[in-house]
């Protein structure tokens, strides 16, 4: 099991800011506390080398020549190949009141700071976030989390399947369990899509999953083209709901693909019931169901998209 109580040895953190003397700011402060320090000068040279040094921590400034902070830092959170555990910090020698800082948040940043800095609350706040980060990653090492997407794997589905099934019955609550697949669009003429594009192309859908899921769900990702929720709190009506929202974040979010985009739609299977503690099967068993009424729904191929398990017919051998 991964050590989880204490951060690197020598964290890197990337700063990246034009400004010389905003920058050796933060190295004055950062190195004598143990940091090491890559420096970035641009927009694109953050993008650059936050993806080739893979960086415990970015502090970005918001008013780069090229790029806006907010701009770099939202392309890194839809960059499947940069780490969605890595703090992001903005700083900014401008506006600093609550709509720049809301702007922030929504761009993926987990705080904006006005200047001049608090050198000893950021080291409290880096801290802070470097264990968080920690934390993730000896999930991922222990092998709960898809590497793609930062979603749980099957292993870390079942696991929360457990956990989340244990307080709905201690609660009474509701629980469902809804299993996603997307589609390419329809009448995409290239209907062979190669390994790695079919790769490239679900892990951007988990990543519309997990900024679209509520905080109270377990996400997770099945194989290369399911995508399971486990949601707490959720009975029949509200799992259908639930399929509604998640499918129109997916389905109206096109993905990037070589030469343009590529529309997706999602199909889905659910298992819900109204009360746990009265139901005849466990969580997990609620997941192969939902599982087992989206498979019922593809191997059809109809226009339908969503089934409940209990629309799946019942089949005897001949």
């Amino acid at each position: 099991m991964a050590h989880r109580d204490k951060v690197p040895a020598t964290p890197l953190v990337l700063i990246a800011n034009d400004q010389e003397w905003s920058a050796r700011s933060l190295e004055s402060i950062l190195g004598p506390n143990g940091y090491s320090v890559v420096r970035a000068y641009t927009g694109q040279q953050a993008l650059e080398r936050a993806r080739t040094a893979q960086p415990d921590l970015i502090i970005l400034d918001a008013q780069m020549p090229d790029m806006h902070g907010f701009e770099v830092c939202r392309t890194l959170r839809s960059d499947p190949r940069f780490s969605a555990t890595t703090p992001i910090v903005i700083t900014t020698s401008g506006p600093s009141g609550r709509t720049q800082r809301l702007q922030a948040y929504e761009a993926g940043a987990w705080e904006f700071l006005g200047q001049p800095l608090d050198g000893e609350s950021l080291l409290l706040k880096l801290g802070t976030f470097l264990r968080c980060k920690l934390e993730v990653d000896a999930l991922k090492e222990e092998s709960l989390l898809d590497s793609g997407t930062g979603l749980y794997n099957m292993r870390g589905l079942a696991r929360r399947a457990k956990e989340i099934g244990s307080e709905a019955f201690r609660r009474r609550d509701p629980l469902a369990c809804v299993v996603f697949s997307p589609d390419g669009e329809a009448d995409d003429q290239d209907k062979a899509t190669p390994e790695e594009e079919a790769q490239r192309i679900s892990d951007q859908v988990g990543l519309l999953f997990r900024q679209a899921g509520r905080s109270s769900d377990a996400i997770g990702r099945l194989g290369l083209s399911e995508f399971a929720v486990i949601a707490p709190s959720t009975g029949p009506e509200a799992a259908l709901r639930l399929v509604r929202r998640l499918g129109d974040a997916v389905e109206s979010s096109p993905i990037p693909v070589r030469g343009g985009e590529r529309a997706v739609r999602v199909r889905a299977g659910y298992c819900a019931v109204p009360d746990f503690a009265e139901s005849s099967v466990d969580a997990v068993e609620l997941l192969l169901r939902a599982t087992t009424a989206l498979r019922d729904l593809k191997r059809e191929g109809d226009g339908e998209r969503v089934r409940a398990f209990e629309q799946v017919p019942v089949r005897y051998p001949s």
